[in-house]
This record gives C-alpha cells, structure tokens and sequence, in this order.
C-alpha cells in the first residue's frame, strides 16, 4: 500500500445509493472524447521532434562517428546534441535499428501506460479512504492528465520522462514506505538514464532514510560503471567534457526554458543573469523545499513530499522544460483531495480523517490554487504562443507572466501545497546495514 495513507475503512455512501455505474461511466467516457478532441485540434505540433534527435544521434553513431559529436540544426535554440549519459545511450542504441514511425509508436504507447499506471497509484488511496471505487477517479483524472502541457509535450517530442516517473513513483510510493531491501533502485536507475532525478537521492537522504539513498547511490553508480566498461571512450568524454558545457542543452533565456535560471535570463537577456543572484535562490528554493518536503514526511505524508521534491528540482536545474515538470500531476491531486473536505464519521471508533485541511477557507484555498494551476497547465508556457527567437528581456508585466507561468506556479505550489497529516503508528526501524 502506497504510503500516501492509513488504512481507513470506506467512507459510508451517503442516502440514496451509490451513483449508477452506467452514468459514471457515460461521465469518463464524455470526458475522454473531449480531450481526445482537443489534443486532435492541438495536433502533433512537434512531430516527434525530440525523438527524432535520438534515432538521428543513434543512428551517427552506429555508423562509427562519435555520438557527442552528433549536432542537429534547431531555428530556436541555433544547435541541439545528444546530451543524455552513456548508460542512455545503451537503452536507446536498438532502436537505430526501427523506423521513426515504429519507435514514436513506441514511445507513445509506453508513454500512455505509463500516464494510466501512476495515475491509478496516485488516486488508488483517496479512493479507498474516500469509499469510491478506484476506476472512477481514475477515469476522470487521466484523460485530464493527458490534456495538461507537460503530458502533451512529453508525448508529441517524443521524450522519456515517463519512464522515469515510474521508476521514481515505484519507489517513492510502495519500495521505500514499506522498507523494501530494492527500495532506492528506481531512483539510482532514473538518475543514471538523466541526472535530473538526483534530487530525490538527497530527498531520501533529509527525510533520513540512509539505506535507500545508499542503494539508490549504488544503482545509479552500477549502471553508470556498467556503460563505462562496455562504452569507455564516451564515458570518459560526457563525465569530464560534455556534461559540463551547458549550452549543449540549449539557451537558457528561452520561453521554454521554465527554471529560475530561465526566468533571470528573460528579465536581463541578452545578458547572461548573475551567477551569484541564481545560486542564492537555488539555496534559498532548495532548503526551503526540501524542509517542507522532510516535514511531510514527518506527518506521515509522502505523497507531499515527494511533490515538494519534484517541484524544486524543476525550480534548481539550470534547463527545465515544461515536458520535465510532471510533478505538477501530483500537486493537483493533492490540492483536489484537500479541497474536497472529508465527510463527517459519526462513528467514534474510526481513526481520524487523513486531510488536516478542514476549515471551508483553507478547502475554498486549495479549490482555487487548483483551479488556477490546471489552467496554467492546459494553455501552458509554448503550447498556443510563439514565442519568437529573439533573445529579448521582459518589458512588462503580461509578458513577465506568461512567460513564467511554471516558474511562479511552482513556486506558489512549494508555499501553498497543502500537506495532510495522517494517524500512524511510529515508523518501524529502518534495518541495520
């Protein structure tokens, strides 16, 4: 059972029966035929764009050429590489045998299934404490997460990140509450394909669970080695050369770029932001995160801290794009489960309702910071302007907001995400190494 929470028995249905399953089911399925129709006017603007670079770089390498050498011309950000760690490499080199159309069929389905899997884990506890049946809420959140940008993006370029949330949600949902000897793996693995889930090893390591973080340092050092000894030449040249040139990845200044990093580099561009004023605020957003993150767990939350996590890491990194920020998926299903206050128990032997946020203002809150954060997500920061290619400052404050519509969303959230305190007997001893 996922940690998210206790085992309370079903809330009692109120009078009058549980609602018809056929107007339910008429509710999903109208639900899904709109988004399906909005995504099918969206269209595939990016045909498969990021995925292309992969084959492309695959397919340069197998012909013998060096794959760090591998460059595509982009109208945007001038050039793009392969950028991702060798151990990547190894996972995506079969696929140079496939055809585009083969391996984005792939990537997509992969993609889906992995949507419907860790929204069913994330709705799975709410349903139980809330006495609803676990295909409902998961049939009306999919098709809903399937709408918002980072979804659409992650999708129509092509990317991988779906992979690693599964990889980071296996482990931070089930392996690691419940102490598992392979709790850490998932996370070690994700952070050897892309660095950008290191930030939940130093997540395991405030909230103090030593084993995991060590396991998941082990994982993630066992494949890094692994692709050293089968690919020595570009090991040696991403760790000592290309992981420190930042501007493989792109021009941090850019729209999509939707960082703290990115968010100075719009207000001073053409000028490159401060480093100094850059690494105070990565302190700043980082310790205080990571505290409230900590603090979650505590409370017996670890659904809130690991979204707390993910939201700094999208805050920190020097390139995050809006295909990198899933963690806003959790974050909603937070806010939703605060807003819809737990109905009254009568029955004095049940443990306490999990959700602390009991208060109609602080539901009304949660309702409103939800709402606003969905609609940030559906129009997004790329999706429906362009952008253009110049590299300009900000010149007033519309701008300013659109522009960073994920930057100050996620920041808000890091403030504002309600976390829900639960009734647990003290946390069983972490077993002796």
């Amino acid at each position: 059972m996922p940690a998210d929470t206790v085992p309370d028995r079903p809330a009692p249905h109120p009078a009058g029966g549980r609602p018809h399953t056929a107007r339910r089911i008429g509710v999903i399925v109208g639900l899904a035929a709109a988004v399906v129709t909005a995504l099918l006017w969206y269209g595939n603007r990016h045909d498969f764009y990021d995925l292309k670079i992969y084959l492309n770089a695959m397919r340069w390498w197998a012909e013998g050429n060096p794959l760090y050498d591998y460059v595509q011309p982009d109208v945007v950000q001038g050039e793009l590489y392969f950028t991702y760690p060798p151990f990547t490499a190894l996972l995506l080199r079969p696929f140079a045998a496939l055809s585009d159309v083969d391996t984005a069929t792939v990537f997509t389905v992969g993609s889906l299934l992995a949507v419907v899997v860790t929204t069913v884990w994330l709705v799975t506890p709410i349903a139980r404490r809330r006495g609803l049946p676990r295909w409902w809420l998961a049939g009306l959140a999919v098709p809903l997460v399937v709408l918002i940008e980072p979804t659409r993006e992650t999708i129509f370029l092509g990317q991988i990140n779906m992979l690693l949330v599964v990889l980071i949600l296996a482990d931070l949902l089930f392996a690691v509450p419940q102490r598992s000897r392979w709790a850490g793996v998932g996370i070690g693995l994700a952070t050897a394909i892309k660095l950008f889930p290191g930030i939940f090893i130093v997540y395991l390591l405030v909230t103090r669970r030593w084993r995991a973080a060590l396991v998941s340092c082990v994982a993630a050092a066992g494949a890094t080695l692994l692709a050293a000894a089968v690919l020595p030449a570009e090991s040696w040249r991403f760790w000592t050369r290309e992981l420190w040139s930042t501007d493989r990845v792109g021009r941090s200044d850019y729209t999509g770029n939707q960082s703290l990093q990115g968010l100075l580099g719009r207000l001073v561009a053409p000028d490159e932001p401060n480093r100094l004023v850059w690494l105070a605020l990565v302190a700043v957003v980082a310790g205080y995160g990571l505290w409230r993150a900590a603090r979650a767990v505590r409370a017996g939350d670890e659904l809130a801290g690991l979204t707390l996590t993910g939201l700094v890491a999208a805050l920190i990194a020097p390139i995050t794009w809006p295909h990198h920020v899933y963690w806003f998926v959790p974050a909603l299903i937070l806010l939703v489960d605060a807003a819809v206050r737990q109905p009254h128990q009568p029955d004095a032997t049940r443990q306490p309702a999990a959700p602390a946020v009991r208060s109609g203002v602080q539901a009304t809150g949660a309702a409103l910071v939800a709402a606003v954060t969905f609609a940030v997500l559906v129009f997004g920061v790329v999706s429906l302007i362009d952008w253009g290619h110049d590299k300009v400052p900000t010149d007033d404050p519309a701008t300013f907001l659109l522009r960073n519509l994920y930057v100050l969303t996620a920041a808000l959230l890091l403030v504002s995400l309600p976390i829900r305190h639960h009734s647990t007997t003290p946390p069983t001893p972490e077993p002796k190494l």
